[in-house]
């Protein structure tokens, strides 16, 4: 059995979640600098003139329970739940969620079942419509469930932007011409290899 690689599906908050955690990050160092500074014989006059650290405590220790009355209350519980709720979602959404890169692609057919085209077929198709442009020296496809990867290398190199659009045509073109789904095409250039290489004398 070949071996298959993993790969993990991102969610849109992803990039929320990595904030929030760069956030904290940057809040511990600057107060471990702190915490380094007052190592140093820092003044703590000094140390809280920049982090405020004494006066927050200081004002956190002085409230009282009279001071908290029901709207206070009210409102911590309510933000309480909001930041559970908002940071419980982007914890969920932080758990990768490994899958197969490979794998058959099914299609429908009615009742009568489904047909299964194998990832080695889907890579032909993509192969064979690059390989249909002459400036196309190699081809290899690498069909990765939700999209395909074209790797070519050419004998052209000043068509390359070109070259690479063609390409990519080529290969929806073919996928649409053997009935496949509308797969995303990603083409990668791989190397460039010349028509007549010269020989070292």
């Amino acid at each position: 059995m070949l071996r298959q690689r993993l790969r993990a599906r991102t969610s849109s908050l992803t990039w929320l979640g990595t904030l929030v955690l760069v956030l904290l990050a940057l809040v511990l160092v600057y107060y471990g600098a702190m915490l380094l500074a007052l190592a140093l014989k820092v003044s703590p006059e000094t140390i809280n003139s920049i982090s405020l650290y004494g006066s927050a405590y200081d004002t956190l220790a002085g409230i009282a329970a009279g001071d908290i009355d029901g709207q206070v209350r009210l409102i911590a519980g309510i933000c309480g739940l909001v930041a559970s709720l908002l940071f419980g979602l982007l914890a969920i959404k932080e758990l990768p969620r490994p899958y197969l890169a490979r794998g058959d692609l099914r299609l429908a057919t009615g009742d009568r079942g489904v047909t299964e085209i194998s990832p080695r077929a889907v890579e032909r198709c993509v192969e064979s419509a690059a390989l249909g442009q002459r400036a196309v020296r190699s081809a290899r496809g690498r069909y990765a469930t939700e999209d395909v990867t074209v790797e070519v290398s050419v004998s052209r190199p000043r068509e390359v932007p070109d070259l690479l659009r063609d390409v990519q045509r080529r290969a929806r073109e073919s996928l649409d011409r053997h009935d496949l789904p509308p797969l995303p095409v990603n083409v990668t250039l791989t190397g460039f290899e010349p028509k007549q290489q010269r020989e070292l004398s």
